[in-house]
């Protein structure tokens, strides 16, 4: 005689491979963890490579070494231009030549905005003429103080995760830097990330509260940058600032 029912004491009826129930191990498609991630759009990140050059322009020229106002900004726009080139429209293309070029923008604006630092501090201990002039000496502490921020922004943004591209991908590694809304993904749409706006608000945060705010760097290099970051930003405020009041007194 044929039963249906189980007799007792024995085991339920193994379920087939990728059968919808609590049984089933089947892993969830990679395409679909990514499902409505696009690449943030460029032009934030363009307007902060741009804006370094224009607030270089601005210096004097014994900050600038004596090379020519405009250089710098020529020089961003073309290779800034090759790189839209490569990945027009959203950033989503994750190419290492993408990358390293973006890099290689980076590491310019951050030389150039460390020596002009350096030439500010030296001017300020060995008074020198152009820090005579409490609105010059404001102005340009406070556009090296600018790009300083522009400048950290887009190395937390070009690096953590691996990148923007990455990061818009999901294939990068693991974050350098947890935002809150990592942490509290009811506030945010799915499948949200962190674009160039979040990494410009740290790194101000950074820089003007000499300290994290809402923002926890978990890896080595993240944790050394703020640190850089804070010494630079205390330094050239305390020396510039300390300076001007000397003068209009």
């Amino acid at each position: 005689m044929v039963t249906t029912g189980a007799f007792p004491g024995s085991r339920p009826p193994a379920r087939a491979l990728g059968e919808d129930g609590p049984m089933s191990s089947v892993p969830e498609p990679v395409g679909e963890q990514r499902t409505g991630r696009t690449g943030e759009p460029r032009w934030p990140m363009a307007l902060a490579v741009i804006a370094t050059g224009v607030l270089r322009a601005t210096l004097p020229h014994q900050l600038r070494n004596g090379d020519a106002a405009w250089v710098l900004l020529v020089l961003l726009v073309v290779l800034l231009a090759v790189v839209i080139i490569g990945d027009p429209g959203r950033i989503d293309r994750d190419r290492p030549w993408l990358h390293n070029l973006t890099s290689v923008i980076i590491g310019l604006i951050t030389l150039a905005n460390a020596g002009a630092a350096v030439r500010l501090v030296v001017g300020i201990v060995d008074v020198s003429n152009f820090t005579q002039n409490a609105k010059v000496l404001l102005a340009s502490g406070a556009a090296i103080w600018l790009s300083n921020i522009i400048a950290f922004a887009l190395w937390y943004w070009n690096l953590d995760r691996g990148g923007p591209a990455a990061r818009a991908a999901g294939t990068g590694p693991k974050p350098a830097l947890i935002f809150p809304e990592m942490l509290h993904k009811e506030h945010v749409e799915e499948g949200w990330y962190p674009t160039f706006v979040d990494y410009f608000h740290f790194s101000f945060a950074t820089a003007a509260a000499f300290s994290p705010t809402d923002v926890s760097a978990v890896k080595i290099w993240a944790k050394l940058m703020m640190m850089a970051e804070s010494a630079i930003s205390l330094v050239v405020g305390i020396l510039v600032v300390a300076r001007a009041v000397n003068i209009l007194k």
